[in-house]
């Protein structure tokens, strides 16, 4: 008679252990699957677009149009052609953007150049003068590298951003010898035997942003 009793105990235990059991089993997805979604939101997080386009103005890089690679979230390479309404040039630099944050200070290293080209049609159309004509001004052209601080808005896939700092300008005054001898007309004038190179410290400046494109 008291063998029953025992019997029916442990058959009611090995039922509530089946069933506690299952309730694990059927808990333990629920359990994982917050965290597996944070684990694939956070991946996504990540895996942010590396190849975009960008598009500035400024001094003295003129207007610049450039490829974007960004091979990690905090640098960003690009490279790219310009113009400064007297000819074309090209650009090449990195910028370093530290935080992560929606607006982020950062740090532009960058070197350009541009070919000789004719200033005369700039200077006469800044100043109204149509007969002005130097021939100092027939040949300009400069290289120039950039060394800036700026603030950025925008991470993902658009950003916007103000640069400015410190730029080099270097550049070579050709006809120097002939400028100065018209202007002389006929009394004593000065000569070169090459033509002088030039070298600027200067503040500078840009406004632009970058459109990412794809992955």
């Amino acid at each position: 008679m008291t063998k029953q009793p025992r019997r029916e105990r442990a058959g009611a235990g090995t039922k509530l252990g089946a069933i506690a059991l299952a309730l694990a089993a059927a808990a333990a997805p629920a359990a994982a699957g917050p965290e597996s979604a944070g684990t694939l939101s956070a991946g996504l997080a990540t895996d942010r677009p590396r190849i975009g386009a960008m598009a500035d103005v400024g001094v003295p890089d003129g207007a610049t149009v450039s490829i974007v690679y960004r091979p990690i979230r905090a640098i960003r390479a690009h490279a790219g052609i310009s113009h400064n309404l007297i000819s074309l040039g090209e650009r090449a630099g990195v910028t370093l953007a530290p935080l992560s944050w929606w607006a982020c200070p950062t740090l532009s290293l960058e070197y350009g150049h541009y070919a000789d080209g004719n200033a005369n049609p700039l200077v006469r159309m800044a100043s109204g003068d149509a007969t002005i004509s130097s021939a100092m001004l027939d040949r300009v052209g400069y290289d120039y590298a950039n060394a800036r601080l700026g603030l950025e808005i925008g991470r993902t896939w658009f950003t916007f951003y103000v640069h400015a700092g410190m730029s080099r300008v270097t550049g070579t005054v050709h006809n120097l010898s002939a400028a100065m001898m018209s202007e002389a007309a006929g009394t004593t004038s000065l000569t070169f035997s090459k033509d002088p190179t030039v070298q600027l410290w200067t503040v500078s400046a840009r406004i632009g942003f970058v459109v990412y494109l794809a992955k």
